[in-house]
């Protein structure tokens, strides 16, 4: 993990280089998207909603979320991982393919 002014590259705060700003913008205007639909099915289920309704709301949900994922997931190939192999940095590249192949692992259906 590289270090910059004493702070990982990697910190919560984010990242050196940040996303792309029209990903951003996309991402969250999906994820507000989302926030709504979470409440919609929160009223579905107070409502006692039809259980098969609430349940393709909720797959609809899940989708939606993963485009969001796809998205910054590009996003990251795209900025950190392409400059740890332009670096050069053996340890950097290892690094950042490790943490690629643990998300995708995460990302799984």
């Amino acid at each position: 993990m590289g270090v910059f002014y004493g702070l990982a590259y990697n910190t919560l705060s984010g990242y050196l280089a940040s996303m792309l700003s029209a990903t951003k913008s996309s991402c969250l205007k999906r994820l507000n998207r989302i926030e709504g639909q979470v409440r919609g099915v929160a009223r579905m289920v107070e409502d006692d909603r039809y259980c098969i309704d609430v349940m393709t709301q909720i797959s609809a949900i899940q989708a939606a979320l993963k485009r969001v994922a796809d998205e910054m997931l590009k996003d990251h190939v795209g900025h950190c991982v392409e400059h740890a192999i332009a670096s050069g940095d053996k340890a950097g590249q290892r690094e950042k393919i490790a943490e690629l192949m643990d998300v995708l692992g995460r990302l799984k259906p």
